[in-house]
């Protein structure tokens, strides 16, 4: 429908013959780049322009919420299947964004400080062509290599899933890893090593960059777990902490949990039941996890049949506290912003759309929910749709969520949208959105 929308809008806009506003410097200003010092990309496959749908990444002003004229434009890659922008992935140093397509399985890397393809010198890098479909990536800390799972890649002679290994000097595949089913890719703050997840399996593969093209075998594996599907770091890189998905997964169980893994042994330390697991973030010692486990009742107040959980792990005690009912769905996204506000997203929510009638003020909610640290408080905003982006902008008392294709701006003071003179407003479909500043 979102689409249909935009099409027709094209309609419009070409017999008013508008000026395009999909060029890198649309403003007339006659310089190559926004110029502005604190800026956020947001991934949209359907700029709107006189020309048609062009794929860009919108330039925000992170310190005025205003959409910039400037793009970084993509078009110039169509013919090699860069159509389609969804998720981005920050490299480490933040020169660069990771640009993954959501359609048509290529990978392209942007210069922030350019605001454009990166170049090798002479000339643009070009996409990277993957096998199949990817929904996790990441850059490795010096930049020049990128690591994507793709777990549907042929493998002769074995089962699909490949880690690709991603070139980004020169725009290619530097090697391809088998690991059956690779779903997500995490790895080391220092980048020394990389873990493959599978949620159709109990083992890890620990990938040891340095060892990647030489004789010896990049890879390690560790067993135990119980459909593996996110991690995170502790600040030495000495434990990983591996959501198991269990039952939500089709695992064992009895319920989901929190290995530690001791990542010089590769041996699981300690396992902590908690009630969901599929995606979570770490905070000092403060481990924050998401989940839908089956059968998770509703608070009343709400139509809603089914309901998600968040729990809060001391990783230095390995005790946990059941901290609030959020909404269900698959929970992939989490970011703290100002003020202690934990902006949790997730897909396929069951969403509530009741309208108001009478005494009856209603329910309208989504896949985000905002969790209040300070006072155990979850908002339910009303925006529906997936959540596909949460980026808190730091040193300011607002984060930006990309949701059903909108981009929208939340005040940590209030948990509501914040009321702008002029709203910023992506033309298209709001992906994704990263801080580059």
């Amino acid at each position: 429908m979102k689409r249909i929308l935009v099409l027709l809008l094209l309609v419009v806009m070409a017999v008013a013959c508008l000026v395009s506003c999909g060029s890198s410097s649309s403003s007339g200003s006659g310089t190559s780049t926004s110029k502005l010092k604190f800026r956020a990309f947001v991934s949209n496959p359907l700029q709107v322009t006189s020309l048609g749908p062009t794929p860009v990444l919108n330039i925000v002003d992170a310190s005025k919420d205003r959409v910039s004229p400037y793009t970084v434009s993509l078009s110039s890659l169509l013919s090699s299947g860069t159509s389609d922008p969804g998720i981005m992935v920050l490299s480490p140093d933040k020169k660069y964004t990771l640009v993954v397509s959501s359609t048509d399985n290529t990978v392209v890397l942007v210069d922030n400080a350019t605001e454009a393809i990166a170049s090798n010198g002479t000339t643009s890098i070009p996409a990277i062509k993957l096998p199949d479909f990817t929904e996790s990536a990441l850059v490795a800390p010096f930049s020049s290599l990128g690591y994507a799972a793709v777990r549907n890649a042929p493998v002769q002679g074995g089962q699909p899933g490949l880690v690709e290994v991603l070139n980004l000097t020169n725009g290619s595949i530097a090697a391809g890893i088998p690991v059956p089913g690779v779903h997500y890719v995490v790895q080391a703050h220092n980048g020394n090593k990389v873990l493959a997840l599978s949620d159709t399996s109990n083992t890890i593969t620990v990938i040891s960059p340095s060892l990647i093209g030489g004789a010896t075998d990049p890879r390690t594996y560790s067993s135990g777990f119980d459909r593996p599907v996110w991690a995170v770091f502790s600040s030495d890189d000495s434990k990983a902490y591996v959501f198991n998905c269990g039952p939500q997964c089709g695992g064992i169980g009895p319920s989901a949990s929190i290995a530690v893994l001791n990542m010089n042994t590769l041996a699981i330390d300690a396992t902590i039941p908690v009630r969901g697991a599929t995606y979570g973030i770490l905070s000092g010692n403060t481990l924050y996890t998401a989940g839908t486990p089956a059968g998770t009742a509703c608070p009343s107040g709400t139509a809603a049949a089914s309901c998600g959980t968040l729990d809060i792990v001391d990783v230095t005690t390995q005790t946990v506290t059941p901290a609030a009912i959020i909404t269900d769905g698959y929970h992939n996204r989490m970011d703290l912003g100002s003020n202690g506000r934990l902006f949790i997203g997730s897909r396929d929510c069951s969403e509530i759309n009741i309208p108001a009638s009478g005494n009856n003020p209603g329910e309208l909610r989504g896949c985000l929910s905002i969790y209040n640290t300070a006072n155990s408080n979850v908002v339910f905003p009303s925006d529906s749709g997936d959540v596909t982006g949460i980026q808190p902008i730091t040193g300011r008392n607002v984060v930006y969520v990309c949701q059903g294709g909108e981009l929208r701006i939340y005040d940590t003071t209030t948990d509501k949208l914040l009321v702008l003179t002029n709203v910023p407003d992506i033309i298209g479909q709001a992906v994704d959105v990263k801080l580059i500043d």
